[in-house]
Parts: C-alpha cells; sequence; structure tokens
C-alpha cells in the first residue's frame, strides 16, 4: 500500500499533536517535574504557560490542513527551543526520566521537519529555499 503526501503528512502531524497535547497536563497542572524544569529555565510559571499555550495552539492547528504547514513551522521553532534547553541547562535526564523529554522533543523535531520537506512544494517561498 502507498501512502500519498497528505496521508503521511496527517500521520506525522497526529503523533505530533498527540504529543503536545499529552505533555500539556504536565504544564498546565503544576507537575512537579514541569515546575522544575521551567525553574531551571528562570521562566516559571509564566514561561511554562506560555509554552503550554503555544504548543496547545501548534497542535490544534497541525490537525487541521490549511494550517498544518504554518503550525509545522511554529512547532519546529518551539521544539527548537527546547532542544537546546536540553543540550544547555537542563540536560538530557531531567528529574530522572532517563532522556524520555528529550527523546520526545527529538521525535517532534524530526516529525516536524520531515513534513515541512514532504510539504516543500506547497508554498513558492519554500520552493526556493529547498528546491
Amino acid at each position: 500500500m502507498k501512502l500519498s503526501t497528505n496521508k503521511v503528512t496527517i500521520i506525522a502531524n497526529t503523533i505530533v499533536a498527540i504529543i503536545y497535547l499529552q505533555t500539556l497536563f504536565f504544564k498546565f497542572s503544576s507537575h512537579p517535574d514541569s515546575v522544575y524544569i521551567f525553574t531551571k529555565l528562570g521562566l516559571e510559571p509564566f514561561g511554562r504557560y506560555a509554552i503550554g499555550l503555544v504548543e496547545l495552539v501548534c497542535a490544534i492547528l497541525l490537525l487541521l490542513p490549511k494550517t498544518s504547514f504554518y503550525a509545522t513551522i511554529a512547532s519546529l521553532l518551539v521544539i527548537s527551543g527546547a532542544i537546546v534547553s536540553h543540550l544547555g541547562p537542563l540536560g538530557i535526564v531531567v528529574a530522572g526520566d532517563g532522556g524520555k523529554v528529550f527523546g520526545l522533543a527529538l521525535i517532534i523535531f524530526s516529525l516536524n521537519l520531515f513534513t515541512l520537506v514532504l510539504n516543500k512544494n506547497k508554498f513558492q517561498y519554500f520552493k526556493s529555499i529547498f528546491g
């Protein structure tokens, strides 16, 4: 069975949205691990709520065909900040999680980059960048 570009994009975006939505519980419920992360980054509590809100918007927009390309770009930017934070002050293993949160960030980043390149022909600006 051959999957179309649209179907692959929907699957990848759905995975990303599910990961974002699952992690929102921890951000919005002030879970101790989430509070620890944002305290270490000097962003507690405002940054935790703001980033959670941005992730919520990305998750919703990723599931809508007309906005998914732009949401992928926004998500790529947000998750890049998370990866940089893990490679910097947070470390890969946070609060004894074995690197799970960092791994989820890498999955989101990879799927976002994959769908961005897969759909590069949708917008003229990106055609000129990616060929």
